[in-house]
């Protein structure tokens, strides 16, 4: 008996030094991006662009106010929550998720670009849709003309990418994004409508999929990132003068690397 029960507790042992310990592909990069600054946002008047009594039934209502419409450059939440801006690891150049990537994706919707903020790649798609037509406007039943206007911006200079008309409702484009000169380090990607001057949106150029967009709270989370030292960009078109700003990283196999990212 006590020779069987010797065997079955040293099979069991065996069995347990042979099983493979659970493995990680990674951790996960969390926290929140705040700002010491202040709430900012221009202001236009409808009457100085096509389409006024369209473009004020955008349904978020705090971009209105009477006859004035309001692009926000900087939204600021509780507790100086950054909403908005764009977290991003630097330091890993995946070709596989470059070379994969399906593009990024802005529609015209009530006279506004969406999203505000994001992610391009270079020289991969970069796709736009226009959702709005006025059936009370006789002139534009058949579709709102927007004109998306794209730019590759590095410090004071820029240079279009691409300036095309979308005229109907349903009418789309896609071309793709190129930066030169290697802007796609430091500079970004701007989407401006001709027609309506604040319909606007900005894109920080990334190399891998470990990046995010804060919430309206500043939160944010990304997820399955490879363990081991890493630096971070944190990115808002308005915020701190539209500069990066890095921070060093240290994710571990299953762990949750905290990073608290202030914007001056």
């Amino acid at each position: 008996m006590k020779s069987a029960l010797s065997m079955v507790f040293g099979v069991a042992a065996v069995a347990l030094v042979a099983a493979p310990l659970t493995s990680h592909a990674g951790g996960a990069i969390a926290g929140k991006v705040t700002y010491s600054g202040k709430a900012e946002q221009k202001e236009f008047l409808f009457s100085k662009f096509p389409n006024p009594n369209f473009c004020v039934k955008i349904a978020d209502k705090s971009k209105v106010d009477g006859d004035k419409r309001f692009l926000k450059q900087i939204e600021v939440g509780k507790d100086g929550g950054l909403k908005g801006a764009v977290v991003a690891v630097v330091d890993i150049e995946d070709k596989a998720f470059m070379d994969g990537y399906a593009g990024t994706e802005v529609k015209a919707e009530f006279c506004d670009f969406q999203p505000f903020s994001g992610i391009v790649v270079n020289k991969r798609p970069f796709k736009v849709e226009n959702t709005d037509a006025d059936p009370d406007d006789p002139k534009s039943t058949a579709g709102v003309l927007h004109n998306p206007h794209s730019f590759t911006v590095k410090g004071n200079t820029s240079a279009t990418v691409f300036n095309i008309g979308l005229a109907k409702k349903g009418d789309t484009l896609e071309k793709p994004v190129v930066f030169r000169g290697g802007a796609e380090k430091t500079g970004y990607f701007r989407l401006q409508c001709d027609q309506h001057e604040f319909m606007q949106s900005f894109f920080l150029p990334v190399t891998n999929a470990h990046y995010a967009v804060a919430k309206d709270d500043g939160s944010f989370e990304i997820k399955d990132v490879p363990a081991g030292k890493h630096k971070v960009v944190v990115w808002h078109p308005f915020a701190g003068k539209g500069n990066r700003v890095e921070f060093d990283v240290d994710v571990t196999d299953g762990g949750t690397a905290n990073l608290k990212a202030e914007v001056k």
